[in-house]
């Protein structure tokens, strides 16, 4: 539950674990030994809220504010402030961080995972006084039951967490900071004590301060005039346990002299002597101030770029000093995976622009702006024009678009399947009108949704080109110290499911099949798909901010099963957000961003990137190439890369494209046909620096055939060269080129393939990914690539793949070429295999690919649907060998006894045969953790009769496969059995 929030919800307080620190328990106070212990506490009496789905439980407390502490008298004067979050959060994992995982290298066992188990599933709620009235029978109604307060005991709190302001930063810090704790197993509680309602609360809170290990103080400018948090300064100051975390200021700028003086920026308008904004006493405050000067052990700062080195830090400090050597280890290794893995594409540092649309983005995601982008806030909000903003499907809703916008108010957000809510908790139900209804019907057509504004999600929309991508990426290096880790998918309609699952090993999830045949339920292949997203989706909707980014999203359903993108997404509102670039007008019933091109300056610096100077002709050229290449960043960015690697110029450069004939064209790429003449000129560039049909020239035309992600560059160098020569005859463009490039090819030989690659990269034509040796090619180039139909290029690409790619490393690539041979869905096959050809696939990656796609990623329907297309090939195949030979055998008296292929190779028809029994032995056995047990069972008898004839009765696979029949015989007998009784 975030901290602010509100509720009255007590769970119930485990026993912890005993691996707290031994020394540190004689720094413990008891209950009556503390300076602030109310004996009023223990007989508060508090309802309770059972959740057995947690996996860890929790006490959440708030109340209105007593004065329990003898140490501060002054306390009664705010007994009357009220406040709409929660106070006081405690939180006791049952179980460290782990994860382990059982062999799933044989198809026939599949052994479970225990995974970090979600500790909380929080629901929202966010009302005030009236609000908890008017809410009053709902809340009861999900209360099963309650407890006396007195019947629990706070046992142990690894962690006392104090804080205080309600701005959305420091909450959402404060939450990210406890939930990470909670999940690797270290308990704590969270507090804004000055916001407690009443005894109870505010006693729970002094005993986990007095009990606590270390003692967390979040200090921001506010708390030095929060005699709360100077008592918690003191406190646990005397304790020598204090952990202060400084907020968006240093330790430097904690100085007693310049605090009173008003010395500094920061305290010339919030300094002075604070003490006396409370009644406190100066020199405790003083004293409690410079405390913080004393403790040398901890250096916390939590400013806006470090959020996640911070926490990290923190909860890595507290598991080696509590003892927690493995949690420790475990989060290095995690920290450094994540290193190394969590960008696709290294940062633009010639990134030019989209300030606006960064702002935007900020404000749509997290509701407010920090830092630099303040200015292009205030923007936002004066471009509001209409008065009210209708938001949802189907009943609908009004709310005031300013105090939305402002953020005065905390906004409570509901979402159903058909309708996404958004209202204030200071609004009453007389503000919400829902459409008038005329005939039946609403009388206008349902509008998208309007942008939304700190509910977490955005999208952004735009043509192929104009530059999606590179915003979300910038966006991403910019916040990503905000969340704990950005997760990049890519959205292609044929690939989202398997990206969306790869999240597994960053989340620690286990989405693999669990079923196995001990067990008394065996779920089908549906219900195991939608287990193993749920589970993904579980760790998304926890405390822990996470980054979603679906780059390219092709269409709102999903390929395979034609269900909603929306369904793999966690709940909107939550602490994750999710980001989704698409040429697609709108989504989800969200308006989107539109980007638009860049404006006329930012246009010129991105072309002019060596920073030369031109003079006005020059610069009207520039600008005829910016709008004939449709304003487009990747036509830009590819002028610049040319015009900083040859000695050329800008009208030059137009009269050479100019003069490049233009190829037919699909009607998809007319409108960038200006594009295909630039590319075609780069082309001649690399064949004229490096010979006829140049590598870089080839990797970018074959780049098309792979999946629509990194390539490995030797994986595509190995493509282009396979590719069937094809000589090329002289233009007079050409020899204008040669003309232009002489400087150029000096100094470029015969490339390798990095070398090829530099090249493309330094062109602009594809992008360098954060895996070393990975390049990685926009939509629209792979695009054009496809459109050439160069001849061989597919094949070129299966047999690359096929005899070089890997499925720990290449597994979206393996999916292309199976795609391109089999044909899924409408899509015919586009490569056609030799029967040696083929059986090698089948063997080496068809029955790999399958069974690591069903049993690892719970993808059932895509891995039974490839292998029932492999099966069809391999029958056409076997077809095709007892067909009758030519008749031109007959002529000859030494082939008269030879009437068909299998004949005339009776060793490739066995090994076929064979080959099509393992295929559909595995399609029996899926089919069996699967539930279809009548669709095994004709299977594996195919399987058995064909290893039979080949084998004989008493063969090992024989043997085999008549024990997989006679399980599906029992399994199906019982079924019966059931069904009858």
């Amino acid at each position: 539950m975030d901290i602010q929030e509100e509720s009255s919800t007590f769970g119930p307080l485990v026993a912890m674990s005993s691996r707290n620190m031994s020394s540190s328990s004689s720094a413990f106070f008891s209950a009556n030994q503390s300076p602030f212990f109310s004996p009023r506490t223990s007989s508060c009496h508090l309802s309770e809220s059972i959740r057995p789905e947690a996996s860890s439980d929790r006490i959440h407390a708030d109340a209105a504010l007593p004065s329990t502490s003898a140490a501060i008298p002054e306390l009664k004067s705010l007994a009357n402030i009220r406040s709409n979050f929660s106070d006081v959060s405690v939180s006791v994992s049952a179980s460290p961080a782990g994860c382990n995982s059982g062999d799933l290298q044989k198809l026939d066992r599949i052994s479970s995972s225990v995974g970090i188990s979600s500790s909380y599933d929080d629901s929202y709620s966010g009302s005030k006084e009236k609000g908890r009235k008017k809410g009053k029978n709902q809340r009861t109604s999900s209360t099963p039951g309650s407890r006396s307060i007195s019947s629990y005991r706070l046992k142990s709190c690894d962690v006392f967490i104090g804080l205080h302001g309600r701005k959305p930063p420091l909450i959402r810090f404060a939450n990210w900071l406890r939930a990470e704790l909670e999940t690797q197993g270290i308990s704590c509680l969270v507090s804004d004590r000055a916001r407690c309602k009443d005894s109870c609360k505010l006693g729970i809170a002094e005993r986990a301060m007095s009990i606590a290990s270390f003692g967390v103080v979040i200090i921001t400018r506010k708390s030095f005039k929060n005699p709360y948090s100077i008592e918690e300064l003191q406190f646990f100051s005397s304790k020598k346990n204090l952990v202060p975390i400084y907020f968006d200021l240093g330790p430097a700028d904690c100085l007693v002299r310049d605090i009173i003086e008003k010395r500094g920026e920061l305290w010339e308008k919030h300094g002075g002597e604070l003490w006396l904004s409370y009644g406190g006493l100066e020199q405790e405050w003083r004293d409690a101030v410079h405390g913080l000067s004393r403790v040398e052990e901890w250096k916390l700062e939590a400013q806006d770029g470090n959020w996640r080195d911070c926490i990290l830090s923190t909860v890595t400090s507290f598991a080696m000093r509590l003892g927690r050597r493995s949690v420790a280890e475990h989060l290095t290794k995690w920290r450094q995976k994540v290193k190394e893995e969590e960008f696709p594409l290294t940062r633009n540092e010639s990134f030019i622009g989209r300030k606006k649309e960064l702002s935007q983005l900020e404000f749509m995601l997290f509701g407010d702006v920090t830092g630099d982008s303040q200015q292009d806030y205030i923007e936002l909000k004066a471009r509001a024009k209409r008065k009210h903003l209708t938001i949802g499907r189907g009943r609908s809703y009004v709310l005031d678009e300013k105090q939305n916008m402002e953020a005065k108010e905390p906004v409570l957000w509901k979402e159903s399947e058909k309708e996404i809510e958004m209202h204030s908790t200071e609004f009453s139900h007389r503000h919400y009108r829902p459409r008038v209804k005329r005939g039946g019907k609403f009388a206008r057509r349902k509008r998208e949704m309007k942008v939304v504004y700190g509910k977490g999600i955005a999208c952004v929309s735009g043509e192929s080109g104009i530059g999606k991508t590179e915003l979300i990426l910038e966006f991403a290096y910019r916040f990503h110290q905000r969340y704990k880790m950005v997760l990049w998918l890519g959205g292609e309609s044929r690939y989202i499911r398997q990206n969306y699952l790869n999240l597994r090993s960053f989340l620690e999830a286990d989405v693999g099949a669990n079923n196995s045949l001990e067990k008394t339920k065996i779920t089908g292949f549906e219900e195991q798909e939608e287990s193993a997203i749920c589970r993904v989706r579980k760790e998304l909707m926890r405390n822990i901010p996470y980054l979603v980014i679906i780059d390219n999203l092709e269409s709102e359903k999903d390929w395979w099963d034609h269900k909603l993108v929306m369904d793999l997404l966690p709940r909107f509102g939550g602490e994750t957000h999710v980001i989704i670039s698409t040429c697609l007008p709108g989504i989800m019933n969200l308006e989107p961003l539109k980007l638009s091109y860049l404006s006329g300056v930012e246009a010129m610096s991105l072309m002019q990137g060596n920073g030369k100077d031109y003079p006005v002709a020059e610069v009207d050229a520039l600008r005829v190439i910016e709008e004939k290449v449709g304003r487009l960043t990747l036509g830009l960015a590819i002028v610049s890369g040319v015009l900083s690697e040859l000695p050329i110029t800008p009208s030059r450069l137009l009269d050479t494209i100019n003069r490049i004939p233009l190829k037919d064209t699909s009607q998809s790429l007319r409108h960038n046909s200006f594009l295909l003449q630039l590319l075609d000129v780069c082309f001649s560039i690399f064949d004229h620096a490096d010979g006829p049909r140049s590598l870089a020239t080839r990797m970018v035309l074959v780049s098309g055939w792979f999946a629509p992600a990194a390539i490995p560059v030797s994986l595509l160098a190995h493509t282009a060269q396979n590719l069937p020569e094809k000589q090329k005859g002289t233009c007079s463009w050409r020899k204008l080129l040669q003309s232009l490039t002489c400087g150029f090819a000096s100094s470029h030989t015969k490339k390798s393939e990095i070398e090829a690659s530099t090249l493309l990269l330094r062109f602009n034509l594809a992008r360098s990914s954060t895996k070393e040796g990975y390049v990685q090619f926009n939509e629209l180039i792979r695009q054009c690539a496809r459109k050439r139909e160069l001849t061989g290029a597919p094949e070129a690409m299966v047999q690359a793949v096929i005899s070089q790619g890997s499925i720990s490393q290449d597994l979206e690539h393996l999916w292309a070429a199976c795609f391109l041979i089999f044909g899924f869905g409408h899509t015919p096959p586009v490569v056609e295999l030799e029967v040696s050809e083929l059986l090698y696939l089948v063997k080496k990656v068809v029955l790999p690919l399958a069974i690591q796609t069903f049993i690892t990623y719970s993808r059932c329907t895509a891995a039974i649907e490839l292998l029932q297309l492999c099966t069809m090939a391999l029958e056409g195949a076997d077809q095709a060998f007892v067909t009758p030979v030519d008749k031109w055998l007959d002529k000859s008296l030494c082939w008269r006894s030879i009437q068909t292929k299998a004949q005339l190779n009776p060793c490739l028809w066995q090994e076929l045969a064979l080959c099509r029994a393992t295929v559909i032995e595995t399609r029996a056995k899926l089919m069996l953790r699967g539930a279809q047990f009548d669709i095994g069972d004709d299977l594996i008898r195919k399987a058995v009769f064909i290893r039979t004839s080949i084998c004989g009765e008493h063969h090992p696979d024989t043997i085999s496969a008549r024990e997989t029949l006679s399980k599906l015989t029992r399994l199906i007998s019982n079924v019966q059995i059931h069904a009858s009784a």
